[in-house]
């Protein structure tokens, strides 16, 4: 199986942790050298979040316990990158 560089997933969390001690914390993970945390829509309640996840090796279920461990739920998973790069995503004719 290829190697996991990059994974974006839609999460719902509470609204505590804040995002930065979520994204802190998520970066905490073993196979994870990077986060961002995207705030998508926010109610009173709930924060709707895009995760964007970067590493050597991502071990997905790592990444989906962390966010559960803060209180989040994974909705989807929205973007994987498998190989030895990342490829960029770029427009094609297609996109027109």
């Amino acid at each position: 199986m290829s190697t996991v560089r990059r994974l974006v997933v839609d999460v719902l969390k509470p609204h505590d942790p804040p995002l930065p001690e979520f994204a802190s914390r998520l970066a905490e993970v073993g196979s994870v050298a990077g986060v961002t945390v995207s705030l998508v829509e926010l109610d009173r309640e709930v924060q709707n979040v895009k995760i964007t996840v970067e590493g050597g090796a991502i071990e997905y279920d790592e990444v989906e316990a962390a966010v559960e461990n803060l209180g989040g739920t994974v909705h989807s998973v929205d973007e994987v990158a498998c190989g030895e790069y990342v490829v960029e995503d770029r427009p094609t004719q297609q996109d027109h």
